[in-house]
């Protein structure tokens, strides 16, 4: 399987890079973010502070089922963006930037080095990448909607491969939603829809490392997770938080699945082994997504010196060793990881 490194950021040779440490779920992140925090204090006398990027960490309550840091893995290393809001409020990717952004630069003013922890990938690039999050405007899109009903998808699409080429080459004609965001976009900004798509560009001088694993030693984990989840109280905790959850927070895989069980829709048993295959194609879609970034640094889970080398290619990237190949990260895609391509 072995490690895969790539590239980093552009930033003045010496200057602390922000970490991002990434992989699919039950992968062991939270862990060797706390390890290389303390690692990384250790060697160059530089605080590390954890900023969660986990779409649902931030919930107030959703502990067990988030896998949230315990209180004993946070009192070890600062966290931040964790039990932020309320199970009612609305996230978003485009509120998370900002909200991630602001912290990073607190940090950083204070001469803390801000190392991103989390498996929800957008929300991870959208703190430290070129992403913009266009307008929308339900009007606008209702009559493009509206048009596409009544010319159909392929026309639709020819418009949109008329007015913006570079994206259509990258859609699928198929897709109506994306082509109608894509058309409302257009018609707000005045701008190509490919011209706000994510690059692989930092806009933060960072260093990704993701870590790789079996697919066999993934579902292992995922679960022995599953049953953590059930002996810590899961229902307990759907049963209380129930009552309070908004639209998004809802979606934090399993908790839909305990409600239907409450809801006595499906035994215990069924509820649980659901949750575990769910996991596991969240897994899968997540090293998809994070496999696409040319610039993660690939570590093997498990490996004992893996702490190590992920302190070995920050204090690179601090020298600035990877930064003339981030000019080329969108010119080559990574497609496999471990066994799970």
């Amino acid at each position: 399987m072995g490690d895969r490194s790539r590239s980093g950021a552009a930033a003045p040779e010496g200057e602390p890079r922000v970490v991002s440490i990434v992989g699919p779920t039950a992968s062991g992140k939270t862990g060797l973010g706390i390890a290389l925090a303390q690692r990384l204090m250790r060697d160059d006398g530089t605080p590390c502070e954890i900023v969660n990027a986990d779409a649902y960490q931030m919930y107030r309550g959703m502990d067990v089922g988030t896998a949230k840091p315990t209180p004993e893995e946070r009192a070890q290393v600062p966290h931040h963006l964790v039990d932020c809001i309320d199970p009612d409020e609305t996230m978003s990717v485009a509120v998370f930037q900002r909200m991630a952004r602001e912290c990073i630069a607190e940090l950083k003013g204070r001469g803390v080095r801000p190392i991103l922890v989390g498996g929800s990938g957008l929300y991870a690039r959208a703190a430290i990448d070129d992403i913009s999050f266009p307008p929308t405007d339900p009007d606008v899109r209702a009559a493009i909607e509206r048009r596409g009903e009544r010319i159909g998808e392929e026309a639709l699409f020819d418009e949109l491969r008329a007015k913006d080429p570079d994206a259509a080459a990258h859609m699928d004609a198929r897709n109506m939603r994306r082509t109608v965001r894509a058309l409302e976009v257009i018609e707000l900004t005045g701008k190509p829809y490919s011209s706000t798509l994510p690059r692989y560009h930092y806009v933060i001088p960072s260093v990704q490392i993701g870590i790789d694993l079996s697919r066999d030693d993934l579902d292992r984990r995922i679960d022995e997770r599953t049953q953590a989840m059930r002996d810590q109280g899961l229902v307990a905790e759907v049963e209380r938080v129930r009552p309070h959850l908004g639209a998004t927070a809802a979606r934090a895989l399993g908790y839909q699945q305990i409600c239907d069980y409450l809801d006595g829709l499906v035994e215990e048993d069924q509820a649980f082994a659901d949750i575990a295959q769910k996991t596991r194609r969240l897994a899968r879609k997540q090293m998809g997504w994070f496999g696409r970034d040319p610039r993660i640094h690939w570590l093997t889970a498990g490996s004992p010196d893996l702490v190590d080398r992920a302190a070995a290619i920050v204090h690179a990237a601090d020298r600035g060793m990877y930064d003339a190949t981030d000019a080329h990260a969108d010119e080559y895609v990574q497609h496999h990881l471990g066994t799970l391509g």
